[in-house]
């Protein structure tokens, strides 16, 4: 038994007439015919009267029609279910995050991607790279969005987005009289970290640029969260670092201060196996927003200073 016998079957019993039926489906009478035939032949029971006006249920026929009009009904709605999730309309996507939703360009395209696709359902996972790509690897994430620009292995990655790195200092600190900090305002300065995420690459990016200054930076770890890491900061417990987007949430006690010419890349990491087409449809609406912000980011660098000034990164 194949779908089209159901088709012809219900056109011929909603018409009274196999002509009709045929009519409208496009398709000769004596194709309708045959396969109606052939499905009676397969069930073993008439399903019409024929007769010169057109044809009639017999009551075979009249049980088998609500069957066949349901099992139709039902291969439909599957179809259009398929097709949605196709399109992107509907589904799910596991998003890996090692960056603020505060603000900046995480948080612009999720709303952008919200907007054209409400019902996808998305779930969000903070957590550090390495235990990101390994859940991509997995298949366990669809995508997630990391700090730098390394190439994983059987991984697919692209540069998204810069976020300037900025300090987070007491409100009563003596640097933050200065708009702009370099590295070396900050040489002998003692530091706290977080023990999760972002709390060791913090630590590691501190000792790198620091280094390069001849001093190795005196570097706690705390094991408390964001929020409690800068009330640590705000009481003089040290500095830390942090990233563009988490300087819009404001807390009492503490002051940001960018970093001259320092950036923090951030790029989407998925694997070449996942073949949701969420997943597919967010990274192609990335890249347009990507191309879209770096456009207006160097426009405004230009009108406000020389080309020589603006950071490699950026261009």
């Amino acid at each position: 038994m194949e779908l089209r016998h159901l088709r012809y079957f219900v056109a011929a019993a909603e018409h009274g007439s196999l002509r009709k039926a045929a009519s409208a489906l496009g398709i000769r009478e004596s194709a309708v015919s045959r396969r109606i035939r052939d499905l009676e032949d397969h069930l073993g029971a008439s399903l019409f009267q024929r007769h010169n006006g057109g044809v009639i249920l017999t009551l075979a026929g009249q049980r088998f029609v609500r069957h066949a009009r349901k099992a139709l009904r039902q291969i439909e709605y599957g179809a259009k279910d398929v097709a949605t999730i196709g399109r992107s309309e509907d589904g799910r996507i596991k998003i890996g995050i090692f960056s603020s939703l505060a603000s900046g360009f995480l948080s612009e395209l999720l709303r952008a991607y919200d907007k054209g696709h409400a019902q996808v359902r998305i779930e969000l996972i903070d957590g550090d790279p390495a235990d990101h790509v390994s859940a991509i690897r997995q298949l366990r994430l669809d995508v997630a969005f990391i700090t730098g620009t390394s190439q994983w292995p059987d991984c697919e990655v692209d540069q998204l987005w810069w976020e300037r790195v900025f300090v987070v200092l007491p409100a009563n600190h003596s640097l933050c009289g200065k708009a702009e900090l370099n590295w070396r305002d900050l040489v002998g300065e003692r530091f706290i970290v977080s023990d999760g995420a972002p709390g060791p690459e913090i630590h590691d990016y501190l000792v790198q640029r620091l280094a390069d200054l001849g001093r190795h930076p005196e570097v706690d770890t705390q094991y408390v969260g964001r929020d409690n890491l800068l009330s640590l900061v705000a009481v003089g417990r040290g500095l830390t670092l942090t990233s563009e987007a988490t300087t819009v949430a404001q807390f009492p006690g503490i002051t940001y201060r960018p970093i001259a010419n320092e950036v923090l890349p951030f790029s989407a990491v998925w694997s070449p196996r996942n073949d949701n087409p969420a997943c597919r449809r967010l990274l192609s609406l990335a890249r347009t927003l990507s191309r879209s912000t770096r456009a207006t980011i160097i426009t405004a660098m230009l009108l406000t200073s020389s080309l020589s000034q603006i950071p490699d990164p950026w261009l």
